[in-house]
């Protein structure tokens, strides 16, 4: 197809002399251990190791066999099961290749196009880390050194210990696991068997205290003593038609949905292989209650239920709601990236590492534009999910987002055309591995740590919060949201910013009423807050606004269900969930439709709602109000109720081992600043720095001149100057002009002669007093040595603005006389 290239390839070439540079470079640091002769060269053919793949970077072929590769790639590499056989049958087509196996090593490569053919052209640049490597494996997670985990890989079907983290590895804690602590007495024994050591379990021990009785205790979040909500466990060895009650004893809610109906899920291995069933909500005698044992420490609460297992000898799960695990996410993302369609419009990143060394990845999204022009005047949008590991209901939301904006429908090619998404689909990976429900492995809830310094510390959001800011460098961010999970709460709903621009009044409301008119029977705009209050300065939904997204928001989505329309006292399903992700694209497109009408039917909609609540609250306090006047300048704060109702807990400080990390940081930052000259930026301030640099050299050379001692005898033989010293007072001093009084000026229109020590005093009072009305700029006092007035002190921090000439120009007909400006101000450097 392409004889010049075939020509190249089959040439003999001679030795490159860039590698051979770069072998005697490589060979000098200890990083090439082979011969001189294994040293493959560029131009010809590459040896590709099919069988082992952790040495290239993924779509890069003919790497160097003999260079160290990367220390996380030299894990364990985790084989999906997830993905489908096409994508199989793509991968054997692509290894069978021989020019994609034999391309030369250079910056021109073969590449296949959606139709199959082979193009010659620039291959897009390798990413900092490695994802998905072209022959399929995936990096398994990696868990923190203490944590023990089972060598198995569960997949459920969805139908249509140490103080601080120290490091992990692969497999988490290494040597033998250890065994359940009951061993089965033989196939009558009737034990439950419990386990949670995988991915995104939190189980810490059951006991046994009746015949099917068992009480369980949740493992805190890691390096913390509290957070205790999410729970997923494995029970095997069950019993069909036997009512086994289970009772959790250490949860720290107070409030919770298991009070008003809501039941845990439940998964049957042997129901999901026979009869296609997945996750389902079970139990019964659901009661949520405070525990008895009152030691003066924090209060705990007991969940419990009875359940019948619908199997002999099954393997059941339970959870607080639908897991979404880690490898779920790393499984949907290389179905992506093996898409020949969606890879075109969607281009996968490596936003960061984890603290445990896991990826965190970033999406762009959007349609490759014709023109710079075109590509530059797209707004963006950017979405999050799973900052707290426990809320998986925020990625199914952002599941069903990612399968829309991918797909190709006509309203997700319009949202491509004219938007440019950001999605970082996992903020969390290493919380959401070890199964915590609030926070990451510093213990730490990261949702408030929005305005960290700590980049080591707190990558995903460091490294989320500066991504954001290149971004609104570059184009305008119309809509920032992160997805969250509510357990107090049911239905969805919204946390937005109240705007103080009086020109966008009411505007960050209107994108959550749309999405209530669109989804009314699971999206509540009456359970919306848009208060922001200090304890949440530190989340990502104010942070962002704070940095200028006007529409900046969190959205939580229930663990319950819904109690509106057709979904009324139904539970939430992964549909329910992945259908709200469709309707925040819906909801988009209406936002941004260049017909204003439906946005300005909710404006006014909205202020008619407003005008309610301030009526309604007004009747609360038993007062009358007229509200045909500019009710509008009423604040919101007043008759918005707090979010405290949020599953919010506030930041309790850094471990001890970052907060001197962080003081160090602030000092050195402080440092900075004093060292740091502001830059002059206006012609102003540039004349005023020079006059104020000539004016000290002259006051100094003033200072050392020994004639000082005949100055008075020298102001008494001229007393033209203080004639023209209103003037030269007024050019000295810009917008203060010293008058004298009626006396003054009638002995002076005389032809009198004034007394200089008094002239002296009075000059110096009134340009005291100009001095005071300036704007500070320069530490400046009046020398007590040249005033006769000494009762008056120099005020301190007293800053004048000088004048353009040091020497101004006097008044036509009258004498010109020196002036001398150590008369009126001394300036100490």
């Amino acid at each position: 197809m392409f004889p010049a290239l075939e020509t190249e390839l089959k040439q003999e070439t001679c030795p490159d002399p860039y590698e051979d540079f770069m072998y005697h470079h490589l060979q000098y640091y200890g990083y090439f251990k082979a011969q001189r002769g294994s040293l493959p060269n560029s131009a010809s053919h590459q040896h590709v190791r099919k069988n082992n793949p952790r040495y290239g970077l993924s779509g890069s072929f003919g790497e160097r066999e003999d260079v160290i590769p990367d220390p996380l790639q030299k894990e364990k590499l985790l084989w999906p099961t997830c993905l489908s056989s096409a994508a199989h049958r793509q991968i054997e087509a692509v290894s069978r290749d021989p020019l994609m196996l034999s391309s030369p090593l250079k910056s021109r490569q073969l590449l296949h196009d959606e139709f199959g053919e082979v193009n010659p052209c620039l291959r897009e640049p390798r990413d900092l880390f490695t994802f998905f490597p072209s022959s399929g494996p995936l990096q398994a997670p990696r868990w923190p050194i203490e944590c023990e985990v089972i060598k198995e890989n569960l997949h459920h079907i969805v139908p249509t210990e140490g103080s601080y983290f120290t490091s992990s590895r692969v497999g988490g804690k290494r040597g033998i696991i250890r065994e359940p602590a009951v061993t089965l007495q033989g196939p009558e024994d009737n034990t439950l068997l419990f386990e949670s050591r995988f991915e995104s379990g939190n189980l810490q021990k059951a006991v046994r205290v009746d015949t099917y009785e068992y009480e369980l205790t949740l493992r805190t979040d890691l390096y913390t003593n509290k957070h205790t909500q999410w729970f997923y466990f494995r029970v095997q060895n069950t019993r069909k038609d036997t009512t086994y009650r289970f009772t959790i004893v250490n949860l720290l809610k107070p409030k919770s949905l298991y009070t008003v109906g809501m039941k845990p899920l439940m998964y049957s291995q042997l129901d999901a292989n026979t009869h296609n069933i997945g996750w389902r909500r079970e139990g019964n005698e659901i009661r949520y209650y405070k525990n008895n044992t009152d030691d003066g420490q924090q209060p705990f609460y007991c969940l419990t239920w009875t359940i019948q297992f619908p199997h002999d000898q099954d393997t059941c799960f339970f959870a607080h709601f639908y897991p979404y695990t880690y490898t779920d996410l790393q499984c949907y993302l290389l179905s992506v990236a093996n898409n020949p369609v969606q890879s075109q419009f969607c281009k996968l990143r490596t936003l960061c590492r984890s603290l445990a060394g896991n990826t965190v990845y970033l999406l762009t999204i959007t349609n490759p534009s014709r023109t710079p022009r075109e590509a530059a005047a797209k707004k963006a949008v950017v979405l999050s999910a799973r900052v707290h590991p426990g809320e998986s209901n925020g990625s199914w939301i952002m599941k069903g987002f990612l399968d829309f904006i991918l797909s190709n429908s006509p309203d997700a090619q319009l949202l491509r055309d004219i938007f440019v998404f950001k999605v970082v689909p996992m903020l969390n990976p290493d919380g959401v591995i070890v199964g915590n429900y609030r926070c990451s492995l510093a213990g730490r809830d990261l949702n408030r740590h929005y305005k960290t310094i700590l980049k080591e510390s707190f990558p995903c959001i460091w490294h989320t919060r500066n991504m954001v800011k290149r971004l609104l460098e570059e184009r305008e961010v119309l809509l920032y949201c992160d997805f969250h999970g509510h357990s107090r709460k049911n239905n969805i709903f919204l946390y937005g910013c109240k705007n103080n621009d009086r020109k966008y009044w009411l505007h960050e409301r209107v994108f959550p009423l749309m999405l209530s008119k669109n989804v009314p029977d699971k999206f509540s705009f009456q359970s919306c807050n848009f208060k922001v209050q200090k304890c949440k300065e530190g989340t990502g939904r104010v942070v962002m606004w704070r940095m200028g997204i006007l529409n900046s928001y969190t959205m939580e989505s229930t663990f319950g269900g819904s109690t509106l329309g057709n979904k009324r006292d139904t539970h939430f399903t992964i549909e329910d969930l992945k259908s709200l992700g469709y309707h925040v694209c819906d909801t988009l497109l209406d936002f941004c439709d260049p017909d204003r009408t439906k946005f300005m039917q909710c404006l006014a909609e909205l202020k008619e709602l407003l005008k309610q609540e301030i009526h309604k609250k007004f009747n609360e306090l038993g007062q009358d109000m007229d509200l045909e006047g500019n009710w509008s300048d009423i604040s919101l704060s007043d008759i918005e109720s707090s979010t405290s109702g949020s599953d919010s807990s506030l930041s309790d400080g850094l471990p001890v081992h970052l907060l001197s990390m962080a003081d160090e940081v602030n000092q050195k930052k402080k440092i900075y600043k004093k060292k740091k000259k502001k830059p002059l930026q206006t012609r102003k301030q540039r004349n005023e720095q020079y006059q104020k640099n000539n004016l000290m050299r002259e006051l100094k050379l003033i200072e050392d001149t020994p004639e000082r001692a005949g100055f008075a005898s020298t102001l008494q033989k001229q007393p033209t100057f203080f004639r023209n010293s209103e003037n030269a007072s007024s050019s000295m001093m810009r917008n203060e002009k010293p008058r004298l009084n009626k006396s003054q000026l009638r002995g002076r229109d005389k032809g009198t002669s004034l007394d200089p020590s008094k002239m002296t005093s009075l000059i110096l009072t009134k340009n005291r007093e100009g001095m005071q009305t300036q704007k500070p700029r320069f530490t400046v006092s009046c020398c007590p040595k040249r005033s006769t007035n000494s009762s008056q002190e120099p005020a301190p921090d007293m800053k004048p603005l000088w004048s353009r000439n040091r020497y101004p120009a006097t008044k036509r007909g009258r004498a010109t006389m020196m002036v001398y400006p150590s008369l009126h101000i001394y300036t100490y450097p």
